[in-house]
């Protein structure tokens, strides 16, 4: 059995032996992205009560995938450079470019899955009245019968649940994509490796969220309010520009510690399901 202290005590000795190099990949990939992404959303927000024009919807949901696509590459990066001590800088880059394409595959087949469960209650909640075109924070007179409302309600909790459960099986799924050379074969492989690991991994999954949130809001917190203090009430974009880069900095290295805690998994439950790997 796969000790999960064990996989934090090897993730802790590749963060602090190759920081450089995994600060290299997660900066350009992740951190600018997102800061970028931020820009974008306060140099284009919409007049409160509008919603935004159709032309601005529509390079911002390009921008979106850009920055998905940039930040699947990074990951992989980050996979190859956390999964072996032997491989350098270019080395991971190298691995991440010949292994985008089947990973972006398994990631527009998960999208799409998840797709396909999303639409019961989609098409409900239009059925019911509601305009997921309309501003944000914009009134809604939703009508809803009761029973169809419980309904909705168990399904999201069911598939919500359904989602954490899977998404820990597939934990190591990028991993084994790097590191395998597999394509659509990598989610049997991811699967078959955290067998009996399951809730071990919900429950480190569990608390890197709780973490992570409660980091991130803190760390807005006290530099929204330290910012609003020196820059004024005048100043509110700027302000929110900044929370939002203090944030990306947050996510990003939540997201590295967190990409480098799957790399070790993976290799830990390598070593265990092949010992002579």
């Amino acid at each position: 059995m796969v000790k999960m202290s064990n996989v934090w005590d090897r993730s802790t000795e590749v963060l602090s032996g190759r920081g450089g190099m995994l600060a290299g990949i997660a900066i350009p990939t992740l951190f600018v992205p997102a800061v970028l992404r931020a820009l974008w959303a306060l140099a284009t927000a919409p007049v409160p009560g509008t919603a935004a024009g159709p032309a601005a919807a529509l390079v911002g949901g390009l921008l979106a995938i850009v920055i998905a696509l940039i930040s699947l590459w990074g990951q992989l990066a980050l996979i190859a450079a956390a999964s072996d001590p032997a491989t350098q800088a270019a080395d991971a880059r190298r691995l991440a470019t010949a292994r985008f394409l089947p990973a972006l595959g398994i990631a527009a087949l998960l999208v799409a899955v998840l797709t396909v469960l999303a639409l019961p209650p989609a098409v409900l909640a239009i059925q019911a009245g509601f305009d997921f075109t309309a501003p944000a924070g914009a009134p809604q007179p939703v009508t809803m019968a009761p029973g169809t409302a419980i309904g909705l309600s168990l399904y999201l909790v069911v598939l919500g649940l359904v989602i954490l459960f899977v998404g820990a099986r597939l934990v190591p799924l990028y991993a084994v994509v790097v590191n395998e050379r597999r394509g659509i074969g990598a989610i049997a492989e991811a699967w078959r490796l955290t067998r009996r690991h399951t809730w071990r991994i919900v429950g480190v999954l569990l608390l890197w969220g709780i973490v992570l949130l409660i980091a991130t809001w803190a760390a807005q917190a006290v530099v929204g309010t330290v910012f609003r203090l020196a820059l004024g009430a005048g100043a509110l974009n700027v302000v929110a520009f900044l929370v939002a880069v203090v944030g990306a900095a947050v996510s990003t290295v939540f997201s590295v510690i967190a990409i480098v805690f799957t790399a070790q998994l993976y290799v830990a439950l390598v070593r265990r399901a092949r010992p002579a790997a």
